[in-house]
This record gives C-alpha cells, sequence and structure tokens, in this order.
C-alpha cells in the first residue's frame, strides 16, 4: 500500500467535491476541474475528507497517484499554479499582444503563442514570463511548449529557461597550438 495514497484529503472550505461513480468534480473560487479516474481505486467524501482506497493490492501504484491528482485538483481550484519562465540572450525578449505572447528569439520572425482556455500568460518584463492556471499539468506543458522554442544553450546559456533551473555549461572550443 501507498504512504501517500493512506493519508486523507481535507477539503477546505468554499470547495466543492463530488464523485460519481469514479468520475472526480472540484468546484472552487477559481473554477472547475473534472479527472476520471481508473475503477481499481475507490474515492470517498466522508466528514469534509477524501479518502482513496484500492480494490486490489497488483495496482498499488495507482494509490498515491489518485490520490496526489485529487490533492492537485484542490490546489488548483483555490490557489491556481504558475510557472515562471526566464529570457536570456541579447535581443531576446517576450511581450503580450492582447491574448498573444509574442517573442523575439533570434528567428527571422517573431514566435507567437495563443492563450489557451484556463491558462493565463502574463509578462511583467521582457525578459520573463509567468503561465498560471488551475490545471497543474496544462500549466507545465504549456510552459515546456514555450521553452522548447529555444531551449537553453550549454555554452553561452542563451534561450528560455524556468526560472531556478540550472543550465550545465561546457567551456569553449580551446584555441591552443598544436
Amino acid at each position: 500500500m501507498s504512504r501517500i495514497g493512506k493519508s486523507p484529503i481535507t477539503v477546505p472550505q468554499g470547495v466543492e467535491l463530488k464523485v460519481d461513480n469514479h468520475t472526480v468534480t472540484v468546484k472552487g473560487p477559481k473554477g472547475t476541474l473534472t479527472q476520471e479516474f481508473l475503477p481499481v481505486v475507490d474515492i470517498k467524501v466522508e466528514e469534509g475528507k477524501v479518502i482513496v482506497a484500492i480494490n486490489d493490492e497488483k495496482n498499488g501504484n495507482i494509490h498515491g497517484l489518485t490520490r496526489t491528482l485529487i490533492n492537485n485538483m484542490i490546489i488548483g481550484v483555490t490557489q491556481g499554479f504558475e510557472k515562471a519562465l526566464e529570457i536570456n540572450g541579447i535581443g531576446y525578449r517576450a511581450q503580450k499582444q492582447g491574448k498573444k505572447l509574442v517573442m523575439n528569439l533570434g528567428f527571422s520572425h517573431p514566435v507567437e503563442v495563443e492563450e489557451c482556455e484556463g491558462i493565463t500568460i502574463e509578462v511583467p518584463n521582457p525578459n520573463s514570463i509567468i503561465v498560471k492556471g488551475i490545471d497543474k499539468q496544462l500549466v507545465g506543458q504549456v510552459a515546456a511548449n514555450i521553452r522548447e522554442y529555444r531551449l537553453p544553450e550549454p555554452y553561452k546559456g542563451k534561450g528560455i529557461k524556468y526560472v531556478g533551473e540550472r543550465i550545465r555549461r561546457k567551456e569553449g572550443k580551446a584555441g591552443g597550438k598544436k
């Protein structure tokens, strides 16, 4: 049995949690999230707490995952999630135009990224981007897609990286005589 899966989840005030068969719907101040889970897991709401139990021990790995996903749904509708990105490089910058993120990343054309439903993109300054939303997986995926336009390179560190990410730097070519 999973240690994480055993611990109950406390449902905070202002959050409505419904379990219909194996579909969990969480409604809170920031929005609503719905997710379907495998029938191997039993999800019960008792006295303001969510308890996740597993039917058979063969699928024990799903126990902790299900509990964590439900917990992330509750955190998402109450606080939300965000990923911060940093742009490094001469002439590399980002700006917001309506619902579009427009980035100059050294290509012959500007790169445009549309905000998808449930995601907001903020540009506090030309060298930083903040992706916000209530779905943790979607926030991470949008941030990864933005980062993929110009991955940080190991020689000068130019590109888009997560805030706090450490880039392994390489030494340049040795220019000594033979």
